[in-house]
């Protein structure tokens, strides 16, 4: 099963506040908040690990018809960030998923699967949600936000 989350940079820097106090603690461990404190570059680490709960959340939800949507509960970990790539786990409770995510000025965008296997498996359609009808073709995840609309093919 595979989970995805895209956010579009733009979008998010005109829609969230995500620096007014207490708004991290809301969604974020300490040890996800010192990642983001120390950054580089703050907000590409949020977007990041904001993409990585969700895409996990997103399988745990259909395996499990998690109601809650809790993202403190969902720990990012084992974190590896390369130039434009970063790959990293989700722990749920006793569930680990494994997680690759594309890092672009434009957008982030992350993929989660169960198995590390399952990541390198699918193919990825980053396009525009004004596209034609693309639940014709049957992605195995959606996910949009502002210009972009990610679809994961298994």
């Amino acid at each position: 099963m595979i989970g995805n989350d895209i956010v579009d940079m733009e979008q998010a820097e005109q829609d969230s506040n995500w620096k007014r106090p207490g708004y991290l603690d809301k969604l974020f461990t300490s040890e996800e908040q010192f990642l983001i404190s120390s950054a580089i570059q703050p907000d590409i680490m949020v977007w990041l690990l904001w993409t990585m709960k969700e895409s996990a959340y997103k399988i745990e939800s259909k395996t499990n018809k998690l109601q809650e949507f809790a993202p403190v509960k969902l720990i990012c970990n084992n974190l590896i960030i390369h130039e434009n790539t970063a790959t990293g786990n989700v722990t749920y409770g006793n569930q680990v998923y494994f997680t690759k995510s594309t890092l672009l000025a434009e957008y982030i965008h992350t993929i989660a699967a169960l198995t590390n296997e399952e990541l390198n498996t699918v193919s990825i359609a980053i396009t525009s949600p004004k596209s034609e009808n693309y639940k014709t073709n049957n992605p195995s995840s959606i996910s949009h936000h502002g210009k972009y609309l990610a679809l994961v093919y298994k």
